[in-house]
C-alpha cells in the first residue's frame, strides 16, 4: 500500500528543468555556469529524509476484581508494574501505541465484572508504560452510567493535558464528538485518522451526553470517513469493538461490516472484544484483524490468555511516497498470579518457549504453549501478513 504526494510532482519539475538546462548547455558551451548553480541544478537533494513510523496495537485492557485485589498495597495504593514489564520497551519505543480500555474510571467503590471501575491511577500507569491512544468505545463504557463515563473522560482529558495522551470513541459534547471522530494525529509528517466504535453497550447512559460511537450508526461513520478525507489523512485506521465472544473464527456479520468499512475508506481494520484472537484476512486490499484478544485480564477460559500485538510500519521514502509494510504479529500470553510469578504479567510467547523452569507453576507454561499451537493452527496467522 503506497501513497504518492504532491511533492513528487515538484521533484519531477525540478529534474525536468535540470535536463533541459543540460541540453541547452551542450549547445552553448560558451556559457559558463557557477559551481553553486551546477550543484543546485544537478545535485538535487531528496525532499524528505527516509523514515519509518511504527504503530503497535493491543487488545482489551481489563480490570477484574482479582486484579484490583492483587494490585492493592498495604498503604492503600495500587501497583500494576508487573503487567507489561516484559514488553514495556516495545510499547514505549513505538511512535504510537494503541489499546482498548475495557473499564471506566468512575471512582470508588472500585469493581470488576460485570460493571468495571478501575482504581484511580491505572490510567497513569498505562500512559507511563507507553500507551498513546486510549480507545473508549466498548460495551463497558457505561457500566457506571453517564456519570461514570463523564468521570472517565475527565481523567483522559487530564492525561491529554499532562502527558499528551489522546483518546477516541467517547465524547462529552458535540464539539468533542466532531473533533474526535475521527481522531486525527500527525507523527513524523504522516497524518493518521483513527475511527473507534462499538457494537453496543451493556448499560446505556442516562443522559444525552456523554456518547459513544455505534456500529449501527452508518451515516455517522460515513461522516467520520469524510472528515478523515477532508483532513488529508494518509491512512485511516478503523478500530471496531465487535464480534461473538470466545470464537476463534470471525462471524459473517463482522465480515460484512469489514467489507463496508473497506469500501468507505478504511486502510486498516483492527478489532477487539471477543476476548480471544480471531483469524485475519484481506478485503479489497484492506488488512483485517478481527480480534486481538485480551491485553491483560483475569480470564482463564480456553484461549483467553493468548493475545496478539499487531505492529504497523509506515515507511516514508525520500520522494515523499508512503508505503505500509505487511502487518507484524507478536504472540503474547497473560499469565495470572501463581503462573509465571505472583502477579499478572504479559509474556512474549516465542521468546519464552523453552524457558519452562522460569515459571512458578509449569502448568501455566504448558497451557501457554498448547494454546499458542492450537490458536495459530486454527486461525492460520503467520508472523507477517
Amino acid at each position: 500500500m503506497a501513497r504518492h504526494t504532491k511533492y513528487s510532482f515538484c521533484l519531477i519539475l525540478i529534474m525536468t528543468a535540470a535536463m533541459l538546462f543540460r541540453t541547452e548547455r551542450a549547445s552553448a558551451q560558451e556559457i559558463l555556469m557557477p559551481e553553486s548553480w551546477r550543484r543546485a541544478l544537478y545535485d538535487v537533494p531528496p525532499l524528505y529524509k527516509a523514515d519509518t513510523l511504527t504503530i503497535c496495537f493491543m487488545g482489551d485492557i481489563m480490570m477484574h476484581t482479582r486484579q484490583i485485589e492483587t494490585a492493592r498495597q498495604k498503604d492503600g495504593t495500587y501497583d500494576f508494574s508487573s503487567y507489561f514489564k516484559l514488553i514495556k520497551d516495545r510499547i514505549s519505543s513505538a511512535d504510537l501505541a494503541v489499546a482498548n480500555m475495557e473499564f471506566t474510571l468512575a471512582g470508588e467503590p472500585y469493581s470488576g465484572y460485570p460493571c468495571f471501575s478501575a482504581p484511580d491511577g491505572f490510567e497513569d500507569y498505562l500512559a507511563d508504560t507507553g500507551f498513546d491512544i486510549f480507545l473508549a468505545a466498548n460495551n463497558h463504557i457505561f457500566d457506571k452510567g453517564s456519570k461514570g463515563a463523564a468521570r472517565t473522560i475527565e481523567a483522559y482529558r487530564k492525561l491529554e493535558k499532562d502527558k499528551g495522551i489522546r483518546f477516541a470513541g467517547i465524547a462529552s459534547d458535540e464539539e468533542m464528538l466532531e473533533s474526535g471522530t475521527p481522531l486525527t494525529i500527525i507523527r513524523k509528517g504522516i497524518r493518521l485518522s483513527f475511527i473507534n466504535f462499538t457494537y453496543g453497550t451493556n448499560l446505556g447512559g442516562q443522559e444525552q451526553w456523554p456518547r459513544t460511537n455505534y456500529a449501527r450508526e452508518k451515516e455517522k461513520l460515513g461522516t467520520a470517513f469524510a472528515r478523515a478525507d477532508s483532513a488529508g489523512a494518509d491512512f485511516t485506521i478503523v478500530l471496531p469493538h465487535w464480534g461473538p465472544e470466545y470464537r476463534l473464527i470471525h462471524s459473517l456479520e463482522q465480515e460484512e461490516t469489514a467489507s463496508w468499512l473497506a469500501r468507505n475508506g478504511a486502510d486498516f481494520i483492527i478489532g477487539a472484544h471477543p476476548h480471544v484472537v480471531q483469524d485475519t484476512m484481506t478485503i479489497e486490499g484492506v488488512p483485517v484483524v478481527y480480534s486481538l484478544g485480551n491485553a491483560v485480564s483475569n480470564m482463564s477460559a480456553a484461549n483467553t490468555q493468548l493475545e496478539l500485538m499487531v505492529t504497523l510500519r509506515i515507511i516514508r521514502h525520500e520522494n515523499g511516497d508512503l508505503t505500509a509494510e505487511p502487518l507484524e504479529y507478536t504472540w503474547l500470553w497473560c499469565s495470572r498470579p501463581g503462573g509465571f510469578n505472583s502477579s499478572y504479567t504479559v509474556i512474549p510467547v516465542e521468546e519464552y518457549i523453552g524457558r519452562e523452569d522460569e515459571w512458578q507453576d509449569q502448568r501455566d507454561y504448558r497451557k501457554m504453549t498448547d494454546t499458542y499451537r492450537h490458536v495459530k493452527e486454527t486461525t492460520r496467522i503467520t508472523d507477517t501478513e
